[in-house]
């Protein structure tokens, strides 16, 4: 394959943005490559501007369970669009996705609609301490919950990628709060509570960890969580903007049969546009502004452009007849693609992730053993191969609807030949 396009591309973005890209997970620096620049999509195929298609498996990061261009999203975005692109105002189709997201993930009693994951998690730390009056909260290594300052520390997803620990510019006094857990590990958990619970007002977490790569929770874990947040009366946040209505239409609360007070979700929920959402129990979202002193808003919160394609798109979900099970078994097949040819791979549903370790990764301290000289070739290889996969040990592979037999069963057979080159 020919990448020069993309090569001049990268070159002058270079001058404009830092390392070339808006996100620094784009920036395939890791595996020693120039970032593809992407020229349209559709399906499950991607292709970029020198002309080359790809099966893809970022999915945009997630957002894109139903594939790349869905007809009938596409068409409510663009009766949406011929309404005006932003009022700053109410309307309708707000309380139609509120509804549609309470319907399947009741825990949800009151929420409100933001624009990016970071600020929905950001917003619902705030409220939970508004409405304990506490400011210590507990995170878990390797999870990653956007970039607000108190939540970067020991951050999966790019900063785990890129070997930072924290970031710069964070001032300490932003993080002296933050208490640090081992993700499936309860001792770690209650050693924190035990010294800390009267002044802890949260607990956030990855139900299903995926920003250090996919890493399930041990049986019993959530239920742990739940139990000893509820004894110490602090909030129990699942970060959901990855699992939400990819584990299940009820994301990962319904798959694993546990319920947070408060649920933050993005990617899937806004079809494709910014569009993210904080919420949960009403005496908690009763705290935020105007009702409460919790005080977040935003210029294009509830943006009616990403509302509409967040409308379309869980309609389709909910209505369409064994989707999930149907996903699902697709990744059941790559993931046994990646077991014969000899590959570590952690599956949740449609998520999965190669580990190049002998361990079995349950956490950020296993996951940091892989040999990540080892995923640049794998990831080089697929890139050689037409499958677009995410340039970062650290990230999940998404599976979606729009993966068709013949481009499942071709990604089977390159992975199967892998390990016999």
């Amino acid at each position: 394959m020919s990448f020069e396009r993309s090569k001049k591309l990268y070159n002058e973005a270079l001058n404009f943005m830092p390392g070339g890209v808006n996100s620094p997970v784009r920036a395939c620096r890791n595996v020693g490559k120039t970032p593809l620049f992407i020229d349209h999509a559709k399906g499950d195929k991607i292709y970029d501007v020198d002309g080359n298609e790809f099966i893809d498996y970022i999915c945009s990061w997630g957002p894109n369970i139903l594939g790349h261009g869905n007809d009938e999203v596409i068409a409510a975005v663009k009766n949406a669009c011929d309404k005006g692109l932003t009022y700053g105002a109410c309307h309708e189709g707000e309380i139609e996705l509120a509804k549609l997201i309470k319907k399947h993930m009741p825990s949800m009693e009151m929420l409100r609609l933001v624009n990016s994951g970071t600020e929905a998690v950001m917003s619902a730390v705030r409220a939970a301490r508004g409405f304990t009056k506490r400011d210590k909260i507990v995170k878990f290594e390797g999870c990653y919950h956007g970039h607000s300052d108190g939540l970067l520390v020991k951050a999966g997803s790019g900063l785990l990628t890129n070997s930072i620990p924290d970031s710069s510019g964070v001032p300490k006094g932003y993080t002296d709060n933050t208490l640090l857990a081992r993700y499936n590990d309860e001792n770690s958990v209650r050693r924190i509570f035990e010294e800390y619970g009267s002044e802890i007002a949260a607990a956030v977490v990855e139900p299903c960890a995926a920003n250090m790569g996919v890493v399930p929770p041990k049986n019993g874990f959530l239920q742990f969580l739940r139990d000893i947040t509820k004894a110490y009366n602090a909030v129990l946040i699942f970060d959901e903007v990855i699992t939400g209505f990819r584990l299940a239409l009820g994301g990962a609360q319904e798959y694993y049969g546990v319920t947070p007070d408060l649920t933050t979700l993005g990617k899937i929920v806004g079809g494709g546009m910014p569009l993210a959402v904080y919420g949960g129990k009403r005496e908690i979202m009763e705290c935020v502004a105007p009702l409460g002193s919790v005080y977040q808003a935003g210029t294009l919160s509830g943006n009616p452009i990403a509302v509409s394609a967040g409308i379309a798109t869980l309609k389709i979900l909910e209505s369409t007849e064994n989707l999930y099970t149907d996903i699902d078994k697709k990744a059941e097949r790559i993931e046994n693609a990646m077991i014969k040819s000899g590959l570590n791979v952690n599956r949740v549903g449609s998520l999965l992730t190669v580990f190049f370790t002998d361990k079995t990764v349950v956490d950020y301290a296993t996951a940091k053993t892989s040999d990540t000289d080892k995923f640049s070739k794998y990831y080089s290889y697929l890139l050689d191969n037409g499958i677009y996969a995410a340039p970062s040990q650290f990230e999940a592979m998404f599976v979606s609807y729009a993966h068709s037999d013949e481009d499942i069963e071709y990604t089977c057979k390159v992975i199967e030949k892998f390990n016999r080159k």
